[in-house]
């Protein structure tokens, strides 16, 4: 019994020196820290439990961004925040600018330096990259996940975190390649698109890929999230994440497919994994664009 023991320790004590080497070595996520990738409509509390764990707790200093809103002002008295008080936050500071000036400014990213974690909220992405790509903020948010913090962000706050930044022109957000296309670049050669099958978007991200086939498109619905560490993530939530792959289609036509809750995806190899049944080990896995086991 003691000999079995000492082995699920080893086995453990391996896995996890394995996991942070991998992160170590990431290319496209935080080589530290995490990112909590929502698609939208983030109603599943598991989604807000994770970020807060992934955070060190709910008393961990949280700064939000609602900018991406547009709304004429954002401040302490903020609705949004409500949804993290409700969770058990109690160290939220809302930090907003339109100013790219102001967004460069020591003054400005004090509450990131002090901060475990940061959420942007849903609206116009555009909004979030012309306030704060290239600036002090942009440098401090990369900081912040260097020290192990965690990102967040819902809907526009999704896709803001990805390198390209598809629905960004300021004209409609149905222009998948528009007059902004630069993302804050957390997942690096990576699209992010949401709110997938609510808004029936599915196929939204073929063009794109086929465009920029260097590009790994993710889309997101609803109430779905991505927990991303490393070069690897896990599915999270009540309903889908579809891979836009141009190095894995689906064969005779189709150029995406689905994952669902803990299922995993290894941004590096391009690889999919769903734990089976037993024990969580993980038979299924996606080939050509197949489920095999």
């Amino acid at each position: 019994m003691r000999l079995r023991t000492l082995r699920s320790i080893i086995v453990f004590a391996a896995a996890a020196i394995l996991a942070a080497s991998s992160a170590l070595a990431a290319e496209f996520g935080p080589a530290k820290g995490a990112l909590v990738i929502v698609g939208g409509a983030m109603k599943d509390p598991a989604i807000l439990k994770k970020f807060f764990e992934l955070a060190g707790g709910v008393d961990q200093p949280i700064v939000v961004i609602p900018t991406a809103g547009g709304g004429e002002k954002y401040d302490q008295s903020y609705a949004g925040l409500k949804m993290f008080r409700d969770a058990g936050a109690t160290k939220l500071t809302v930090l907003h600018t339109y100013d790219r000036k102001v967004a460069d400014t020591e003054e400005f990213v004090k509450p990131l330096r002090e901060a475990r974690a940061v959420f942007f909220e849903g609206g116009r992405q555009w909004r979030l990259a012309d306030s704060y790509l290239g600036t002090l903020t942009q440098k401090e948010l990369f900081a912040l996940l260097d020290r192990g913090g965690v990102i967040g962000g819902s809907s526009a706050g999704a896709t803001i975190q990805g390198d390209y930044l598809v629905r960004g022109d300021t004209k409609t957000a149905d222009i998948m390649m528009g007059d902004h296309e630069q993302g804050l670049a957390f997942l690096k050669k990576v699209a992010i698109d949401q709110h997938i099958l609510k808004r029936n978007r599915q196929f939204d991200l073929v063009a794109l890929i086929d465009k920029h086939p260097d590009l790994l498109g993710i889309g997101l619905d609803e109430d779905t999230a991505i927990v991303v560490q490393g070069d690897e993530f896990e599915v999270l939530g009540r309903s889908y994440v579809a891979i836009f792959d141009n190095q894995r289609m689906i064969p005779p036509a189709g150029k995406f497919y689905f994952l669902t809750s803990g299922d995993r995806y290894n941004i590096k190899t391009r690889q999919a994994v769903r734990p089976g049944a037993r024990g969580g080990s993980p038979i299924d896995r996606v080939k050509d664009g197949k489920w095999v086991k």
